[in-house]
């Protein structure tokens, strides 16, 4: 699966990408459909401490999957994203096979 991580306004370091790797390889266990994703790292310009955010779409066959999390680090923010994105794909590899 092919992963492409952009950062908007900053440059990622390579730990911060190897992680976000990491998470979302481990989604290809669950449904192997998986054609790849995309993940756009940006800082909200707004005053809050939670002001990093993770956009995760994942490419599958149909109907792509999205989720958008705001948190303190990208680390937590793509983690939520990363269990948002496991439910969708669960509810949707059971639409799939009809359960």
């Amino acid at each position: 699966m092919q992963i492409k991580i952009s950062s908007i306004h900053f440059k990622a370091d390579q730990k911060l990408e190897d992680f976000i790797q990491e998470r979302i390889q481990k989604l290809s266990t669950i449904y192997d459909g998986l054609i790849g994703s995309e993940v756009t790292l940006k800082v909200d310009k707004s005053n809050k401490t939670d002001n990093k955010v993770s956009e995760i779409k994942l490419i599958i066959r149909g109907n792509d999957l999205f989720a958008k999390k705001q948190c303190k680090t990208f680390e937590e923010a793509t983690d939520s994203a990363v269990d948002a994105l496991r439910k969708q794909l669960t509810k949707h590899k059971e639409k799939i096979k009809g359960l």
